[in-house]
């Protein structure tokens, strides 16, 4: 049985004669019924759903039903999610975001009840390799929701209006479920369109994209990241509801980062992290990480006789001649 919040927003939805809050109300209860593995009932609802015909001109459904989103399965990749929040190093204040968010969509019953919504809408900001992507997979893990990352290749068309139509087809795929839709490098499709040195495609695509998260419901939670902020159109930067940044990891942070991925890998020998925070200084998470795989590798490689402080010596020596070549 659906929601009694959600059977609430349907009646007023019928009664006012609210076409989006009709369908947004009708896809929740799609979502909502997927989750709880009535696969059956959520196919009925969703066919009923798109087959929808007015009796007139004044129907709740539009005249010619819901897009269809065949061939949309290839605009993106399902990911069961491997990380959570508790295997990142995160300052207190994005983690206290993060909390929050999460909360809203665990009591989303609750907000419903008054008349609100969670937020759904999330920007994440910040120089490459320092967790966008890991946040992202993160959120997915504690709604108990897949993470869908849309893949590039398939969505950027090279035909005029090819584009802003698979971007839509995203959307209406991405709304039937509960799911975390994650865009990496979002600025490839959300530029300022009064940039002169811009095709007028881009703006067709960012004219689509802002029809699109404005309709978008609050049981799909969009997670965009950018290295480029300063790019984004400013109509769609102002869509977002949650702006975090994730900047280059402090001492504190690479120190903390290496203690865990040392004892993640069974380093128990050879490797300090107070040490090494300091001589990796300006590195992002992700290239702390590739520096302690890259001496496990070698170390496992160089059984039985193994000696990791000669493996990290070594490393080092590599890291300051890229450092110094940079």
């Amino acid at each position: 049985m659906a929601r009694s919040d959600l059977l609430l927003s349907l009646v007023r939805a019928g009664t006012t004669g609210d076409e989006g809050r009709f369908r947004r109300a009708v896809e929740a209860v799609i979502a909502e019924e997927r989750a709880k593995n009535h696969g059956v009932l959520a196919e009925r609802l969703d066919s009923a759903l798109r087959s929808a015909r007015p009796r007139s001109g004044h129907g709740l459904i539009p005249t010619g039903g819901l897009r269809a989103v065949d061939g949309a399965d290839d605009l993106y990749e399902e990911i069961t999610p491997r990380r959570g929040f508790d295997d990142l190093v995160l300052t207190a204040d994005l983690r206290r975001s993060c909390d929050e968010l999460i909360e809203e969509h665990h009591r989303v019953e609750l907000l419903r009840a008054h008349g609100l919504e969670p937020r759904h809408r999330v920007l994440l900001a910040g120089p490459p390799g320092n967790g966008k992507t890991s946040v992202a997979e993160a959120l997915a893990d504690a709604l108990l929701t897949p993470l869908l990352r849309v893949r590039y290749d398939a969505l950027i068309g090279s035909y005029l209006g090819e584009t802003a139509g698979r971007l839509r087809r995203l959307f209406d795929a991405a709304r039937t479920r509960a799911c975390v839709l994650f865009f990496d490098e979002f600025d490839a499709v959300s530029k300022e369109r009064g940039d002169a040195r811009e095709a007028g495609e881009i703006k067709r695509v960012v004219n689509s994209l802002l029809l699109a998260l404005d309709d978008l419901p609050s049981h799909v939670l969009l997670v965009t990241a950018t290295n480029h902020a300063d790019l984004l159109d400013r109509a769609v930067w102002r869509r977002f509801q949650v702006r975090l940044d994730l900047p280059a990891p402090t001492r504190a942070q690479r120190e903390a980062f290496l203690s865990a991925a040392k004892r993640a890998r069974g380093l128990a020998e050879g490797l300090s992290p107070r040490a090494l925070a300091g001589r990796l200084d300006g590195a992002s998470f992700s290239e702390l990480e590739d520096f302690v795989t890259d001496v496990a590798r070698r170390a496992l490689l160089n059984q039985p006789d193994a000696d990791v402080k000669a493996i990290v010596r070594e490393r080092l020596r590599d890291w300051d001649s890229r450092a110094r070549a940079s």
